[in-house]
């Protein structure tokens, strides 16, 4: 692996894509290591520390999704889920599992090392410099340094993308972001006009932070315009 370099973990039981995708991102200077199955993918996770894992969706066994939710009880590294074009079921239960974000297949080099960009940038985006790393609002507490969430005393756990979320709403409590607000904050470029993230990423935050999701005290909505934390 590249010294320096981002540290990738690639997970996928047909080969041919495997070798094309390490082929790819080692093109580009990523440090690549990869996995046939989801159980070798959940032990290299839990030995080694990866900057981001690429996880195929359909595998026999352990799939890609069960792969997700079980990474997520001990790892908050971000992944991008591999999916077929045709099966917008399999994205949109992806990012509930945990994900970050997706890539169809077929996909161009171009368009999958431009989403792996974007995953680490935003993940970058994580680092803070505040002076205080713990924020208050209401019964919401987050961990800036850590990236850990506290709703109501009660530990929730978030991926980066829904700490990221929570993050740019509680620097204004009170203030209503749009979707789009969110998109560029959360997400970064590239992502314009794909507010149906946001609705998601928002749907699952409101499972792990709200006593009840459908009548949210915490995460807010103003009908039309976008969303809040409330004071």
């Amino acid at each position: 692996m590249i010294v320096d370099q981002p540290h990738i973990l690639v997970v996928d039981d047909e080969l041919r894509y495997l070798r094309v995708l390490k082929a790819t991102l080692e093109g580009a200077g990523y440090g690549v290591v990869t996995a046939a199955n989801g159980a070798d993918a959940l032990a290299l996770a839990a030995q080694a520390s990866f900057d981001l894992i690429l996880l195929d969706v359909r595998m026999p066994d352990l799939d890609g999704l069960e792969t997700c939710r079980r990474l997520r009880q001990f790892a908050l590294t971000p992944v991008i889920m591999l999916t077929a074009l045709a099966e917008e079921d399999d994205r949109i239960r992806g990012l509930d599992a945990g994900a970050d974000d997706y890539v169809t297949k077929p996909f161009s080099a171009g368009e999958l090392l431009a989403r792996v960009r974007a995953v680490l940038r935003r993940a970058a985006w994580g680092e803070t410099g505040t002076a205080s790393p713990l924020v208050e609002v209401g019964s919401l507490r987050l961990d800036l340094a850590s990236r850990r969430v506290w709703a109501a005393g009660h530990e929730a756990r978030v991926t980066a993308t829904e700490f990221r979320i929570l993050r740019e709403l509680a620097h204004a409590p009170g203030r209503v972001f749009t979707a789009e607000q969110i998109l560029a904050a959360a997400w970064g470029p590239g992502y314009e006009g794909e507010t149906g993230l946001v609705r998601q990423a928002i749907h699952r935050l409101r499972a792990k932070i709200e006593a009840n999701s459908t009548e949210p005290q915490i995460l807010r909505s103003q009908p039309g315009v976008g969303y809040y934390l409330a004071a």
